[in-house]
């Protein structure tokens, strides 16, 4: 029985990712996300042992996450596997795919950990937010540089861009709101916006980058070399002979 080649590429790219996630599983980022995993179950513990709100420290959790995530793309032997038949958006969302369970298993982790009722619904569309911005300013980071590790610095704009929304930005758009606060719905409606802005910029950060594109592209085009002999060389074969 014939399949179709759609049939059969298809086939080729299950075969791919097979191949694929043994070495992926170890280029992940296991240390970076385990420290921030760890740093953040503290967090959400913390108020079990005092008597705090348990909101601040969710969110600090949550940000523990996300700047874990920002490591994701890292990948010493980037320039070496640029080279590789398969596409990056095959490989970057394996990365994505193999860490997104253990992410979302550490997340209702901490959400149990927390006392009382937290506002577990909104407070997860925060996180995603966060995540989803470490994602994009990591995937961006990619295509538009050379950079094989540019988890530091998108950690390091992450942290920046938290704080300077926390001090920063004035009452009617302040994003860090408690459920009691007038601007709660009207601050998750932001929320919500800044994950589809993260989703949109990693999607269009998904291809590669421009410079590999337009070295690759002109080493393809460049004419192989002829094997013609030089007149000198000609008349002194024909002299010999």
């Amino acid at each position: 029985m014939r399949t179709s080649s759609g049939e059969r590429g298809t086939g080729g790219e299950y075969a791919v990712i097979r191949a694929l996630l043994g070495p992926v599983l170890r280029t992940l980022p296991w240390r970076a996300l385990a420290v921030a995993g760890a740093l953040g179950l503290v967090f959400a513990g913390l108020p079990r042992l005092w008597s705090w709100e348990s909101l601040p420290p969710l969110r600090a959790a949550a940000l523990c996450l996300a700047l874990g995530l920002a490591f994701l793309l890292d990948d010493p032997a980037r320039h070496t596997t640029a080279a590789v038949p398969t596409r990056r958006p095959v490989r970057t969302g394996l990365r994505l795919a193999l860490v997104a369970p253990v992410a979302a298993l550490w997340w209702t982790v901490v959400l149990l950990l927390a006392p009382g009722r937290p506002p577990a619904g909104p407070v997860t569309l925060e996180a995603a937010a966060l995540a989803a911005l470490a994602l994009a300013g990591a995937a961006a980071a990619v295509r538009w540089s050379d950079a094989a590790e540019p988890g530091a610095a998108t950690a390091a704009w992450l942290l920046f861009a938290a704080c300077a929304g926390l001090l920063l930005l004035p009452g009617r758009w302040s994003l860090y709101v408690g459920p009691a606060d007038p601007q709660w719905q009207a601050a998750h409606v932001r929320w919500a916006a800044l994950l589809a802005v993260g989703v949109l910029v990693w999607a269009a950060s998904g291809p590669e980058p421009l410079r590999t594109r337009r070295l690759t592209s002109g080493t393809r085009r460049r004419p192989p070399r002829s094997g013609k002999r030089t007149p000198g060389r000609e008349r002194t074969g024909a002299d010999g002979g």
